[in-house]
């Protein structure tokens, strides 16, 4: 399906096509504090539609994740990386779709230990 989302001043604005049936909550040191749900989608799947010069860049750990906020408001709306396979991918925050319930989305989500890594 397809959803369109951003952060919360607007700056940045994308749409993905993704499924909400498998989100992820992830209890790493930035995913908690956040309070992020993530659905996940290949990258040839999203399409930042504006705001890109906006972004700013957050990576810590074995900096494989381009954690990107918005430079104006501060919210990550989504990060991108590879998945184990080594394919391109967008991590996308249920929080940031529009029109989306998180809490909804949430209440099926599957807990990710981050924090093991």
């Amino acid at each position: 399906m397809r959803y369109e989302g951003g952060c919360q001043c607007g700056a940045v604005r994308y749409h993905v096509e993704a499924s909400l049936d498998q989100p992820v909550t992830c209890n790493c040191s930035r995913c908690q504090k956040l309070g992020s749900v993530l659905v996940f989608a290949p990258a040839a799947d999203f399409v930042l539609e504006q705001g890109g010069d906006n972004l700013a860049e957050y990576q810590f750990n074995k900096h494989v994740i381009h954690h990107l906020f918005c430079k104006t408001c501060g919210i990550q709306s989504f990060s991108t990386g590879k998945s184990p396979d080594g394919s391109e991918m967008v991590a996308v925050n249920v929080n940031c779709l529009d029109g989306v319930d998180p809490r909804e989305v949430a209440t099926r989500a599957y807990a990710y230990d981050g924090k093991a890594l």
